[in-house]
């Protein structure tokens, strides 16, 4: 049985887990893109404090040599649209945004109404939101791929959530069910759509644990962790690692060339990171 923990460090993800408190004011997304024709790696992170809204994006090269990184505080927040301009391989990188009309539901990261652009040249390197019309329609436009995401989700038995699992898939609702009060056998369900992808009776003997599963061809893998659920305090966490196609460790240390192939195919590996609050 693959261990998740060392699964993810060897993926180059954090796997500190976050407290209660931190835990429900992040969203983390990694994009595979291409900054003057090259590929490279944009982290969005998008955050929620007392003091308010936060974003930070960095980029990184194909060989995950770090390049700039810039974050908009709760403060300019404030503003709701704005931009900035930091330096890059001697050109201009200009990070625009517009969360005048967003729509947030719940979380960090909007849903609608609204924008983050990252510009280079008057080349699209990273285009998020459905209002980016509104900038100009100058810049050429963006190929990017979300190819990782990591973000909270919270319940008392039931968890949901969404993922589009190669850049050539429609998105699915995963569904996660475990009742793990005044039960003496709980059972750990996971469905893709309607479609029941995982079943996991004695959770108690299996609270760790990883298969694979098929989605529409495409093989799946989930490594769970409920320990915390089970044997921990009262809101504990559990985490779920969902990978499509391949790792992300074989995913990160692929040549560029080999993006180009898999990008006219249409299969990039995805990772979803799930942490699974109970709530009382």
């Amino acid at each position: 049985m693959r261990d998740l923990a060392s699964c993810l460090s060897q993926s180059g993800v954090q796997v500190a887990r976050p407290s209660s408190s931190s835990a429900k004011t992040m969203v983390q997304c990694a994009y595979q893109a291409r900054l003057r024709g090259k590929s490279c790696r944009v982290t969005v992170t998008w955050s929620k404090a007392a003091m308010g809204q936060a974003l930070a994006v960095a980029i990184h090269d194909s060989s995950g040599r770090f390049l700039c990184k810039t974050e908009i505080k709760p403060w300019l927040f404030s503003k709701r649209k704005g931009s900035k301009s930091m330096e890059v391989d001697g050109g201009t990188l200009d990070v625009l945004w517009d969360l005048s009309s967003a729509k947030f539901v719940g979380g960090p990261e909007p849903l609608e109404g609204y924008y983050v652009a990252l510009i280079f040249d008057l080349e699209a390197v990273l285009v998020l939101g459905d209002m980016y019309h509104k900038v100009s329609s100058n810049a050429l436009p963006s190929d990017a791929v979300m190819i990782a995401r990591k973000e909270h989700t919270y319940g008392k038995k039931v968890y949901c959530t969404k993922a589009r699992f190669s850049d050539i898939d429609q998105h699915h609702n995963i569904t996660i069910e475990c009742d793990t009060s005044g039960t003496k056998d709980p059972s750990l369900e996971i469905r893709v759509g309607k479609k029941r992808v995982l079943q996991v009776k004695r959770l108690a003997w299996k609270f760790r644990g990883n298969q694979t599963f098929y989605v529409d061809g495409l093989p799946v893998e989930v490594l769970w962790d409920v320990h915390d659920w089970l044997f921990g305090s009262s809101n504990g966490c559990a985490v779920f690692l969902f990978q499509s196609g391949r790792s992300m460790q074989k995913f990160l240390s692929r040549p560029s060339s080999q993006d180009e192939k898999e990008r006219q195919v249409g299969r990039f590996g995805f990772t979803l990171i799930l942490h699974a609050w109970k709530v009382e």
